[in-house]
């Protein structure tokens, strides 16, 4: 029976070991990320001439570059964007899906979050809330109009609202399930003007 208690224990090191790493490895890249950000940021505002900034139309970042912020008010959260949404970029913050749009571009903008890092408080936003997107090119206001709940699989979020543009941002739903979670929290947001 000790060695039992012994295997359970050393088992419950190990599991936390591992869980703590993985937190403190997430934390490491989502630093880095604001960090990108910020420098991408303090540069593009202290390039005078238009001509060397991206213009809306030409924003097509890379795979895994750090490209602004997402702010929550209502969160007092400031969360990095990085294009993509492989594990790699949404450990290291708020991603971008690819194929969707930014801000200007009149279509749908698709922001992707794990709900146990970047969007564990998501659920406390609500309809009349208002997210900041800051990019090099500027900053966008959107108001929360809708939310919903779907299916892990369900891809019919996703899709073009041209010319109309759209904010979509998602997360695992629901927000304390330990593991792959079934479904996803989708929050709809339109630009304020």
């Amino acid at each position: 029976m000790k060695k039992l208690a012994l295997l359970f224990i050393l088992a419950g090191i190990v599991l936390l070991s591992i869980g703590g790493y993985r937190y403190f490895q997430i934390q490491a890249a989502e630093k880095q990320a604001v960090t990108e950000v910020n420098e991408l940021l303090e540069q593009s505002s202290k390039e005078t001439g238009e001509s060397t900034k991206r213009a809306p139309e030409d924003f097509f970042p890379d795979m895994g570059e750090a490209v602004g912020f997402l702010h929550i008010p209502t969160l007092d959260a400031q969360l990095p964007i990085v294009e993509g949404t492989d594990p790699d970029e949404l450990d290291k913050g708020v991603g971008h899906y690819r194929g969707s749009a930014y801000p200007q571009q009149n279509d749908q903008i698709v922001l992707s979050g794990h709900r146990d890092t970047v969007f564990r408080e998501l659920g406390e936003v609500e309809v009349g809330d208002t997210f900041t997107i800051e990019l090099e090119y500027g900053e966008f206001e959107y108001e929360m109009v809708d939310s919903k709940i779907v299916d892990a699989d369900d891809t019919t979020i996703i899709k073009s609202t041209a010319p109309e543009e759209e904010l979509v941002i998602t997360t695992c739903y629901p927000f304390s399930y330990v593991g792959n979670a079934p479904e996803r929290y989708i929050i709809y947001a339109k630009p304020i003007y």
